[in-house]
Parts: C-alpha cells; sequence; structure tokens
C-alpha cells in the first residue's frame, strides 16, 4: 500500500515537472501567427522577477524575507562580480497546462528599453505534453545589461503553426 502511495506522488510530481530538456532556443525573427484559442490549452500563473542589485529602485532594503530570500538565491555560487553580472536581468516563469496530449511550443516574445519596437523571441518545444508544466525563460546578462529592461511581454503556446494559448503584459499591444 505504501509502495502504491508512494508510486503516484512520484508520477504526480513528475506530471508537474518541465518536459523541456533543452535551454530556449532564441529566434531570428518571430513570425506572426494565427490566432485560433483553444480550451484545452491555458496559461495558469506567471511569475516574474527583476534581479538588477545596481537599480536604484530595487536596491531598498526588503522588508519580506521572501524576497531576500529570493534576491540571495540568485547570487548564490556566483564567485566573483563577473559571475554576478552575469545574471543580473529579468526572469519569467510560466504555468500552463493541457488537457489532451499534444506537440506543442511555447514562445516567449519580448521587447526591450534601448531597441524600442523590436520584437525579440525564444522558444521552447514539448512533445507529447500533457498535464502542467512550467516553462522557464530569462533575459539575463550581455542581453540585459546591452539593451536594457524587458518593457513589454507576451507568451503563446503554439501548435499546428496556430496559437492557442496567450498571455502577455499590460503593455503588450
Amino acid at each position: 500500500m505504501k509502495r502504491s502511495i508512494l508510486a503516484l506522488a512520484t508520477l504526480a510530481l513528475a506530471a508537474t515537472l518541465s518536459f523541456a530538456a533543452e535551454p530556449p532556443r532564441k529566434l531570428d525573427k518571430a513570425k506572426a501567427l494565427p490566432l485560433a484559442i483553444d480550451d484545452a490549452f491555458q496559461f495558469r500563473k506567471t511569475k516574474t522577477y527583476l534581479y538588477d542589485p545596481t537599480d536604484p529602485q530595487l536596491n531598498r532594503p526588503a522588508f519580506n524575507d521572501m524576497i531576500s530570500f529570493e534576491r540571495s538565491r540568485m547570487a548564490f555560487g556566483a564567485v566573483n562580480q563577473v559571475d554576478r553580472r552575469q545574471r543580473y536581468g529579468h526572469y519569467y516563469n510560466f504555468f500552463w497546462r493541457t488537457k489532451r496530449p499534444s506537440d506543442v511550443t511555447v514562445r516567449f516574445e519580448y521587447r526591450q528599453q534601448h531597441l524600442g519596437s523590436y520584437v525579440q523571441a525564444k522558444e521552447l518545444e514539448y512533445k507529447g505534453v500533457q498535464g502542467s508544466v512550467e516553462s522557464s525563460f530569462s533575459v539575463i546578462g550581455d542581453d540585459y545589461l546591452e539593451e536594457g529592461k524587458v518593457t513589454a511581454w507576451r507568451a503563446v503556446i503554439i501548435e499546428n503553426g496556430k496559437i492557442v494559448a496567450l498571455n502577455q503584459s499590460f503593455l503588450w499591444n
């Protein structure tokens, strides 16, 4: 009985883990795709985090222990200042789910401060995914330090060349 409960708990945990083994690949140009929203796919939650200790707006004492922990977690393992600077930037985690097995691509499109309206994109591919999934993207290091903060973003789930789910920031148009 205990083994079956342990096996069930392991399967439930595995269902929530990320299916993509490779890091997101950066696209040269994000093609516009048709919109075909499908109720079988949905974004559930979005977690964003900006890590830049040099930003005066963010360089205030943290009143919350969780915020202090997140700041120290981002710098953990960075041996010198060069390592720390490569971690500066925006981190995005998108929690989404699909009700049926499918081959999908999650695309993260974003604009940066010094590039104006130019749209950049990163993608993750998933084969035969079903259930709850977390997709993580980041704009860090030289991309962040040279091109500036992310000013607007959107995340889309693509199936068969069509956008089936959409999540975007307030400033995306």
